[in-house]
């Protein structure tokens, strides 16, 4: 078949129907959120003909302040998702608690965990901004879960994507049989797939942090950038391109299309905040489509998607991309992070080495 007639819908019911038992729920689920990735599309492509820049002076319960645009996502997403009896529960990060169904509605047997508008500080700008999400099974029987139902696992992810509204609105997602690319032909206001089966390459000479937290990194994460930094006269023996958007949707498919590393590390700027990603629904379901394609996720010292959540808000540090990257990154936890490095070249040469 033409790439061109694969609708994201037909993906997904193609998918299904490798799953004889399956009983279209979860396909009728991603089809309502594919609409919501529509109509926020539309109100992030009309820019300042609408009312969407701007604070409400409010802040969430992680701290960040929110804008209009994450209200507008907020409520689309919510009321795409609310109704359809697909759903016993969603966790979103503007909402302090779990996010229940209206008792008018029937309850099915998924979570539904999302940030509406990861990036929305740089819409003012105009750069790229996305909605991510992540979708878990509630244990059997369950209608009214409690909170140890939906602190899973990222390996418990049934299906994981992002929606990018970038020059062009692309959805990224997989259900656990490789990643997909679908892009929206707003002529026929249809998801189609443009990019199928996308992998990591796994060379690469380029990195993203943000650069401004350097003096609180740990040895660790200094002596990966220094040497990156060092180009072809060190240890790397080539020179990376250093990269930071402060979108972690662009960053992701940045990396899926042609390669890299993103690093949001633990650090010492504030050591009761063991990371600044969120990971229900930013690091999970990110380090679940990299892993799908080739590459791997991390803390920075050990595999991101093993580890069980004990909040629904909980921040993580998040390591991910080529995989040789991040395994060497996890090296350097493992067998440089109890000193400062100081080897003669970075010592004094390291653009972010602390002297001593």
């Amino acid at each position: 078949m033409p790439r061109s007639m694969m609708t994201v819908q037909r993906h997904i019911l193609e998918q299904e129907r490798a799953h004889p038992h399956a009983s279209g729920d979860l396909t009728a689920l991603l089809w309502d959120l594919t609409i919501a990735a529509k109509l926020i599309s539309h109100q992030v492509n009309r820019g300042g003909l609408g009312d969407i820049f701007g604070e409400t002076g409010e802040e969430n319960v992680t701290g960040d302040l929110v804008r209009r645009l994450d209200r507008i996502a907020q409520d689309t997403i919510y009321r795409a998702m609310d109704h359809g009896g697909h759903l016993c529960v969603m966790v979103s990060e503007e909402s302090p608690d779990i996010i229940r169904i209206p008792a008018k509605f029937p309850k099915g047997k998924y979570v539904l965990l999302y940030d509406p508008l990861d990036g929305s500080s740089n819409i003012d700008v105009n750069v790229a901004v996305g909605s991510i999400f992540s979708v878990l099974r509630c244990p059997d029987g369950v209608t009214e879960p409690r909170e140890q139902d939906y602190l899973q696992p990222g390996t418990a992810q049934l299906c994981a994507g992002y929606a990018i509204y970038g020059p062009s609105t692309m959805l990224v997602l997989t259900t656990g049989n490789g990643v997909h690319g679908f892009t929206l032909d707003r002529e026929i206001g249809e998801f189609l797939l443009t990019h199928p089966n996308l992998r990591i390459p796994e060379e690469t000479s380029e990195f993203a942090i943000n650069a401004s937290n350097s003096r609180y990194w740990e040895p660790a994460i200094k002596r990966y950038v220094n040497e990156c930094l060092a180009g072809t006269s060190g240890p790397r023996h080539r020179d990376f391109n250093m990269r930071w958007v402060a979108s972690l949707v662009a960053e992701t498919h940045r990396i899926l299309m042609r390669g890299g590393v993103f690093l949001y590390p633990r650090d010492r700027k504030d050591p009761a905040r063991p990371g600044r990603l969120r990971l229900l629904y930013e690091a999970n379901p990110i380090g679940f489509i990299i892993e799908q394609a080739g590459g791997r996720a991390s803390t920075g010292d050990r595999a991101l998607l093993d580890i069980v959540p004990e909040s629904i808000h909980q921040r993580i540090p998040f390591v991910f991309g080529a995989r040789a990257e991040v395994e060497r990154i996890e090296r350097y936890h493992r067998d440089h992070n109890s000193f400062e490095f100081d080897a003669p070249l970075f010592g004094t040469r390291g653009l972010f080495t602390t002297q001593v």
